[in-house]
């Protein structure tokens, strides 16, 4: 998860985002919002540094983060709310899968390893 050696840094906080779990880049990636070919060239957050994508991920294990303003869940439409919520979380978690394996990065976004269907 490092980007060669020096790691990512995080845009908006500046302190290294260490782990997949906390990689706003990686959420991206796994969610299908991203290609591989820009993760080593995409800025990277931790997830805590973007609430108004951290409010989406409903989960015990995070940390729940909250979104003031016109971009707040609560101010959105309830089915966008729930399905981007239920994406999220599901990256998020799969995130938490692939910590420590050997999984090769094709196959981290949903959908490429396993049936991610409801």
């Amino acid at each position: 998860m490092a980007r060669c050696d020096e790691g990512y840094l995080c845009s908006v906080c500046g302190a290294p985002v260490e782990t997949l779990a906390e990689s706003e880049l990686y959420l991206r990636y796994v969610a299908g919002w991203i290609d591989r070919e820009l993760l080593h060239t995409a800025p990277d957050r931790h997830l805590q540094c973007n609430p108004a994508l951290a409010q989406f991920i409903v989960d015990p294990r995070f940390e729940p983060v909250v979104c003031e303003g016109p971009f707040a869940k609560e101010e959105l439409d309830p089915e966008f709310v729930r399905e981007r919520e239920e994406l999220l979380t599901r990256a998020w978690q799969r995130l938490l899968e692939l910590q420590g394996t050997s999984t090769v990065i094709d196959e981290y976004p949903l959908g490429t390893n396993r049936d991610v269907s409801c």
